[in-house]
């Protein structure tokens, strides 16, 4: 009887200590990355300006061409919404709105995945002339909640995001290089 109570007592210390950590672990989840692009901010905005331009070199369709897509609203103007349906876990089900669009610098978009697992995020690529050459930077900044913020210390977003991400912007990269 008198290990069973220190086990339950270790065990009771070990969530404490865990929860208590996790009061001091940020909430916000940021990821970006960045490439050069050998052609002008203009050239670059026409593959960032919209969802479907977005779509042309989004690395998920990789995983799944045969997904189901649809689009609401006008293309390329804010509340722009389009909606996806896939059974590839890696691609899962949502929606992508169109929330701020700053021509030629800013496109943001607010993502809701609702499966494999529901998580809202503020998608962004952003661009800056630089001459004749264009930086991109693309990311996604999003929130988790305490107490599972605390799953931000064990997270390699480079291992489980960079080859989708390095693969999307190599496509843009190509695309706006033409």
């Amino acid at each position: 009887m008198k290990t069973l109570k220190f086990v339950g007592l270790g065990f009771v210390f070990i969530i404490a200590f865990i929860l208590f950590v996790a009061l001091f672990v940020p909430k916000d989840l940021i990821y970006e990355k960045s490439i050069s692009i050998n052609a002008p901010i203009e050239k670059v905005w026409i593959h960032t300006n919209s969802l479907s331009a977005l779509d042309k070199w989004s690395p998920w369709n990789d995983y799944d061409p045969n997904m189901e897509k649809g689009l609401t609203g006008v293309d390329g103007t804010v509340g722009a919404m389009q909606i996806w349906k896939s059974s590839v876990e890696n691609v899962g089900n949502g929606s992508q709105k169109i929330v701020l669009i700053k021509e030629p610098t800013l496109f943001e978009t607010e993502l809701k995945f609702t499966s494999p697992r529901e998580s809202i995020a503020k998608a962004f690529v952003k661009l800056i002339p630089e001459g004749n050459k264009t930086s991109v930077t693309w990311g996604f900044k999003s929130k988790m909640p305490y107490p599972f913020n605390i799953m931000i210390l064990f997270m390699n977003m480079e291992k489980t995001m960079g080859k989708d991400w390095d693969n999307g912007l190599s496509k843009l990269k190509m695309l706006s290089e033409k």
